[in-house]
C-alpha cells in the first residue's frame, strides 16, 4: 500500500489526466449536483445573484431576437440554460455529466422550458443545428490541457453559423500568482465529496509552466486508492486573445467577468465574446 500511496503521489507531467471520469462516478456526481444547485455556494455553479446578473447582461450584450439559437457547453443542472429560455433563446444544452444532464431535463420539463439536453462530451460534439451563440462559463475552458483548448475551440467555430459569437470565461493571472503551493491532508468519517464511507484525503496544490495548476487529490478507503488531477490555465488578456485569434476568432469584447465587468488587471477573471 506505501509504493502504491507513493505512486499516486508522484507529481505528474504537466496536463497529466488520470483514467477517473469522476464527473459521471454515481457517488461523487451526486455531491457535484447538490454544489450546483446550492444557491449560496460559489464551488460548482456560482452563487444564484451572480448567475442572475450575468445571464441578463449576456442577453442585452448578445439579444435572443438577433442571435436566437444558443449552444451552452458544460450546461451542468441547466441552472443558466433556464435563465436563457426564459429570455427567449432556443436553448441546447450538452454536459459530460449524465446526472446533471437528467436533472436538467426532469427542471426544465418540470418547468414547461422547451431546452434540448444531450449527454455528449464538448470536445466531440455531435449536433446537426448550426448555432447563433455559444457560451461556455464558469472558467471551464482553462480546465482543458492546451490541445483540448484547440480542440474544443475548433468544435465551437464549426458549430457556429458565420457571424455567430462565443462568450466564455477564463481565471486571470492573478489568480495564478495569488495560488498557494501546499500539501494537506484531513479525514473524512463518512459522507465527504469523494467517498461515502471514511476516507483519508491527500491533497497537493503545485504550480507548473505555463501557468498552470494542479490540484492533486489521492483519496485512500478501506477499498482502495485513487488520484484525481484537476488542471487550471491562467491568462493575461493577451495571452487569452493570442490564443484564440489562431483558431479564427475575432474579439468583440473583453470583460472581467460574465456580468460584463468592465476589463481592469486586477480582475481574477477574464470573459471574451468572440466572433466567426
Amino acid at each position: 500500500m506505501l509504493y502504491e500511496i507513493k505512486e499516486l503521489l508522484k507529481r505528474p507531467e504537466l496536463y497529466q489526466e488520470t483514467s477517473i471520469p469522476f464527473w459521471d462516478d454515481e457517488y461523487i456526481s451526486k455531491q457535484m449536483l447538490k454544489s450546483h444547485l446550492d444557491p449560496e455556494f460559489n464551488g460548482a455553479s456560482r452563487k444564484m445573484a451572480f448567475i442572475e446578473k450575468s445571464a441578463k447582461w449576456i442577453a442585452d450584450t448578445v439579444p435572443p431576437k438577433d442571435y436566437p439559437l444558443l449552444l451552452d457547453l458544460g450546461c451542468g443542472p441547466g441552472i443558466y440554460g433556464e435563465f436563457f429560455s426564459r429570455a427567449g433563446y432556443q436553448v441546447t444544452g450538452v454536459d459530460f455529466s449524465s446526472r446533471s444532464i437528467d436533472y436538467a431535463k426532469k427542471s426544465a420539463a418540470k418547468k414547461n422550458l422547451n431546452i434540448n439536453y444531450f449527454y455528449q462530451n464538448y470536445l466531440s460534439l455531435e449536433l446537426n443545428p448550426k448555432f447563433d451563440f455559444a457560451v461556455m462559463i464558469y472558467c471551464d475552458y482553462g480546465a482543458l490541457s492546451t490541445e483540448k483548448r484547440k480542440i474544443v475551440l475548433k468544435q465551437v467555430y464549426d458549430h457556429l453559423k458565420p457571424g455567430g459569437k462565443f462568450l466564455f470565461d477564463a481565471f486571470s493571472i492573478n489568480e495564478f500568482h495569488a495560488f498557494q503551493e501546499k500539501q494537506v491532508w484531513e479525514i473524512q468519517e463518512r459522507n465527504g465529496f469523494w467517498r461515502e464511507d471514511g476516507y483519508v484525503e491527500l491533497k497537493r496544490c503545485c504550480k507548473y509552466p505555463e501557468h498552470a495548476t494542479l490540484d492533486q487529490y489521492v483519496i485512500i478507503s478501506s477499498a482502495e486508492a485513487s488520484v484525481y488531477h484537476l488542471w487550471n490555465t491562467y491568462y493575461t488578456e493577451g495571452t487569452l486573445l493570442k490564443e484564440v485569434k489562431e483558431s479564427g476568432f475575432k474579439e468583440c469584447g473583453i470583460y472581467s467577468d460574465v456580468c460584463g465587468t468592465p476589463w481592469n488587471n486586477e480582475s481574477r477573471t477574464i470573459a471574451v465574446i468572440l466572433e466567426k
